[in-house]
């Protein structure tokens, strides 16, 4: 070998890389992930739904059977209840809660949210080529998503989802065999887990719709041409359909679902499943962005196929029809609108400005400053842990593992003091009460919404708002202690301190325990 083939040249010094490129569109990817992962971590746990599935959770895992009645109210005691809808996810929750309690949960809803938002940002930049467009469509899709974060069986759904999508967008890209088994295996999951689970079969039927559509389209435009048929999502449709059969109740699920979707009680009394109004801030946030949809899949240089407009329309209306289905819309949309957004703003000089960028070498420092902001943002989610949260600057509603709403201490009273029974409380109070303060106080209402009949509901309203004989439809029930919100019962609490019947045995900031004298 010659001395001059030896010595390196100016040429090849230049093609060594000091750096791994990571872009200033990484960088924007990035910081939304930190970003999910850190708000969770700073939640905490709210009362409504978490502590009763909890409970359950612990009593699968006891038994190795799951409950079939409800043994934890005064006014339902013995009712049926679909207990078997949850199991899975109830179970885990209390696996989970055993070995490393409330952080633990929050860690692993943290990662379970994350998941399912990087699988959307991932799938956005497949179809965008643009992690700045996937990053505004993913962060978009976070803003609809907020208000269903809350810690319950539901928060397995949206992974879930996210990777259907993505498994439905790279098998039609590069088709793959195996990739199929992630159909029917996320359909159990999610079916054991909760009763979203029809959305699955909602994407990969339109997928199917899709393909055959466009099979028929070659047909009759290529005669010649024999395309082959849509076996992909026939087959994932197929296999998801049985593994609906291993649940406790096989077919029986989708009966539930049906009953749930029409049940008056859950229409009327919960508010997050109304439809969406622009007098509320996540309805016009909703609205907003099916106008903008709408607008961008209509400016598109490409013209949207059937998978693209069935998926927008379908799930446009569930989220009209109740605001719960905001969340569903953007995991479902973000991809498709990065695909469009990147039509729009001309994809292809998009990529050679993001390559320009990369190329040279006086962007060696700016490669490296990213790099150095990427490992700040890496830090802060570390620090966003729920074991650091004591020391971090938070507002009120972000302090503690457990939020100030649940009724820790007024319940912890309750147990040591044991008040007389019957118990009449607040609500969202009755999820932590079947946790902490079963069977020793059976709960006059929780977050069961549909266990309790509407006659229940009306004598709950009417004497949390110490409506007429107040004092009268609590005799009836029997009660004898009342545990209230000050922030939700007010009247009731005002109410109580007027009548010479009430007498308080406990207050702090959030609870009012009153007594019969």
């Amino acid at each position: 070998m010659s001395a001059a083939a030896q010595l390196p040249t100016a040429n090849s010094k230049m093609e060594r890389p000091a750096l791994p490129r990571f872009t200033l569109g990484h960088l924007w990817a990035l910081t939304v992930l930190v970003g999910i992962f850190a708000f969770v971590n700073t939640h905490p746990l709210r009362p409504h739904d978490f502590w009763w599935h909890l409970k359950i959770g612990q009593q699968i895992v006891a038994t190795g059977a799951i409950p079939t009645v409800d043994t934890f109210s005064l006014t339902q005691a013995g009712a049926p209840y679909t207990y078997w809808v949850f199991w899975l996810m109830e179970s885990a929750f209390y696996l989970l809660y055993r070995q490393g309690g409330p952080a633990l949960i929050i860690l692993a809803q943290s990662l379970l949210i994350t998941l399912a938002y990087g699988l959307v940002l991932w799938n956005a930049q497949q179809r965008a080529q643009s992690w700045r467009i996937a990053a505004l469509v993913t962060l978009g899709a976070v803003a609809l998503g907020i208000p269903d974060w809350n810690v319950r069986p539901q928060v397995i759904a949206f992974p879930l989802a996210a990777l259907l999508l993505a498994a439905i967008q790279t098998y039609r890209r590069r088709p793959r065999w195996w990739l199929l088994l992630c159909f029917p295996l996320c359909i159990w999951v999610w079916a054991n887990s909760h009763g979203t689970f029809p959305i699955g079969f909602v994407v990969m039927f339109l997928w199917l719709a899709d393909e055959s559509w466009q099979l028929l389209h070659t047909h009759l435009v290529k005669a010649t041409e024999r395309p082959a048929p849509p076996w992909g999502p026939l087959v994932a449709l197929l296999a998801s359909a049985g593994a609906c059969l291993l649940t406790p109740q096989g077919y029986g699920i989708f009966g539930y679902v049906v009953q749930m979707g029409g049940d008056p009680r859950i229409q009327h009394l919960v508010p997050e499943w109304a439809p969406p109004t622009f007098a509320t801030p996540g309805g016009t946030l909703f609205l907003l962005a099916v106008l903008g949809s709408a607008a961008v899949l209509a400016l598109s240089p490409r013209r949207p196929n059937l998978y693209q407009l069935g998926t927008f329309l379908g799930f446009a209306f569930l989220g009209l029809h109740t605001s719960r289905g905001s969340i569903w819309f953007g995991l479902v949309m973000a991809p498709i609108l990065a695909e469009h957004l990147a039509q729009i703003s001309e994809k292809a000089s998009e990529r050679k400005s993001e390559k320009a960028s990369e190329r040279v070498g006086r962007q060696t420092l700016q490669n490296w400053l990213n790099a150095l902001l990427a490992g700040l943002l890496l830090v802060g989610a570390v620090l966003s842990l729920p074991w650091f949260k004591a020391s971090l600057p938070l507002p009120p509603l972000k302090a503690g593992v457990i939020s100030a709403e649940t009724p820790v201490a007024a319940t912890r009273f309750l147990l040591r003091e044991k008040p007389p029974g019957p118990l009449f409380h607040e609500l969202a109070y009755g999820s932590y009460l079947i946790w902490a303060a079963a069977p020793e106080y059976r709960v006059f209402v929780d977050t069961r919404i549909e266990l309790y009949p509407l006659e229940i509901w009306k004598d709950y309203l009417a004497i949390s708002q110490a409506n007429g004989d107040w004092e009268a439809e609590l005799a009836g029930y029997g009660v004898q202690t009342l545990m209230l919100s000050r922030v939700k019962q007010p009247a009731l609490i005002e109410a109580a301190r007027q009548s010479t019947e009430w007498g308080i045995i406990y207050e702090d900031e959030q609870t009012v325990i009153f007594t019969g004298k």
